[in-house]
């Protein structure tokens, strides 16, 4: 497996530094860095659910030049509606999207990236699956991403974004990745103290994200009338093929933290995992994950996943060194907490160092950080590690699901595509996924299917 370091501290500070005096760049000063005529950024959202909404506010409550919103896209016409009513009701004066301007369908994602120029940013907040296909037209027609996390949900797709990350990055294309954890100040306040050796040398680390049914990951049989395909769409995080399931899609930004904190990337994962409470659910999700991760140098990450309601929750990550430890995320995404105490155990007595200042919130950092890349013209592309997170995530997953132990490289090498007609789908068609003469979709059987996450028709 070649290079999966991330850039060194150094490099890091550096970087830091450069984005942040970006940041403060008073917009008058450079209207001549945008590609478009005007020095108004304009926005296309692309998946217009609850995080493409969100991710649309953020875009237009960035105080750095004018930004609207001029384009809307979904397969589904009530859920652009929906977020349409929401966003022009808040920001009025940023929200300029006529009927003309809203796309239904397949292609829909296409039509709203012809809106806008070059230079312009496009919301890819669809489905996982989709992101491929619609970073490659990006690509194409010179407009900058922010696509949400995961990139990818498998080997192929993820050898295909590697590629595109170059590609994007040869067309001085900015590419934001919506692992928003990366741009919290106080995580990176304490990974730049862990990779300075604060606590020592990383020794373990720990991942939790423990609660009870979360997003659609535990989903029924879909009411009479509606297909496969709208269904699995509607619900993709029960689907593997769209989402990665739970484990990719939620267990994410916990396995991303703590590879930040080692500053590496495993290189091979073993885990267990099982389905308990299921009743009559159709997807294809474990209730319980419990992935342990080696890093290059013997290093373990220990991550555990759990969707059943009434147990003991838990949403941190923690860091165990030679000289100390650290809780790198408390109780979610925001706020942190983030502190090092010099002993193993979190006594209050012991804490060291914690961020002395009141936390921003990341989900509006990261959009801080990537329109002032576009306004300055900076080199900010993050899908190299937005893949590597997937992949290392997907790596876990494959693991728990095959009952096998699962390689970097063997990850990454496996043909197993979920959804290679993707480009080809329409909403009357066929699922890439095929439920049984029962409407029972296949499911994970550890160790009947070593090499496939479940048995293909």
């Amino acid at each position: 497996m070649s290079n999966v370091n991330d850039s060194t501290r150094r490099q890091f500070l550096k970087n830091s530094s450069v984005l942040a005096a970006a940041t403060t760049l008073v917009v008058s000063a450079v209207p001549h860095v945008h590609a478009a005529d005007s020095n108004t950024i304009q926005v296309a959202l692309v998946g217009c659910g609850g995080r493409g909404s969100g991710a649309a506010k953020n875009a237009l409550h960035v105080k750095n030049g004018p930004i609207k919103l001029v384009a809307m896209a979904d397969v589904f016409r009530e859920r652009l509606d929906i977020s349409h009513n929401s966003l022009a009701t808040q920001l009025p004066n940023q929200v300029d999207v006529p009927e003309e301007r809203k796309f239904i369908g397949f292609d829909a994602y296409k039509k709203a990236i012809d809106v806008l120029n070059p230079g312009d940013v496009v919301i890819f907040a669809t489905p996982p699956a989709f992101r491929w296909l619609h970073f490659t037209y990006a690509i194409e027609k010179g407009v900058n991403v922010f696509m949400e996390k995961p990139v990818t949900v498998d080997g192929p797709t993820s050898k295909r974004m590697f590629a595109l990350a170059e590609q994007a990055k040869n067309k001085n294309l900015k590419v934001a990745v919506g692992l928003m954890c990366r741009h919290c100040k106080a995580r990176q306040a304490l990974a730049e103290l862990i990779h300075d050796g604060k606590i020592g040398d990383v020794l373990t680390l720990r991942a939790y994200r423990m609660a009870g049914p979360t997003g659609s990951a535990s989903t029924g049989r879909p009411p009479e009338g509606t297909s496969d395909l709208e269904w699995q769409i509607r619900n993709f995080h029960a689907f593997l093929w769209l989402s990665g399931g739970a484990v990719s899609d939620f267990l994410i930004h916990n396995i991303d933290e703590a590879c930040w904190a080692k500053n590496d990337w495993p290189v091979k994962a073993r885990a267990s995992g099982g389905r308990h409470y299921r009743g009559n659910k159709i997807d294809q999700n474990f209730d319980t994950y419990s992935i342990e991760y080696t890093f290059g140098d013997g290093t373990k990450l220990f991550v555990d996943g759990r969707t059943i309601p009434a147990c003991q929750n838990d949403f941190a990550t923690y860091v165990h060194g030679t000289k100390g430890s650290a809780i790198f995320s408390t109780a979610g995404h925001i706020p942190a907490r983030s502190r090092i105490y010099k002993g193993q155990n979190f006594k209050k007595s012991e804490m060291i160092w914690a961020y002395p200042d009141r936390e921003p919130n990341p989900y509006q950092e990261e959009w801080n950080d990537l329109i002032a890349a576009i306004r300055a013209d900076l080199e900010y592309n993050e899908v190299e590690r937005g893949v590597k997170s997937s992949l290392v995530t997907s790596m876990g997953r494959m693991a728990a699901h095959t009952g096998q132990e699962i390689t970097y490289d063997q990850f990454l090498n496996c043909k197993h595509e979920f959804a290679p007609g993707l480009a080809k789908l329409t909403l009357d068609g066929p699922a890439p996924l095929l439920a049984d003469a029962n409407g029972k979709y296949p499911v994970p059987q550890p160790g009947l299917n070593p090499d496939t996450e479940y048995e293909i028709g």
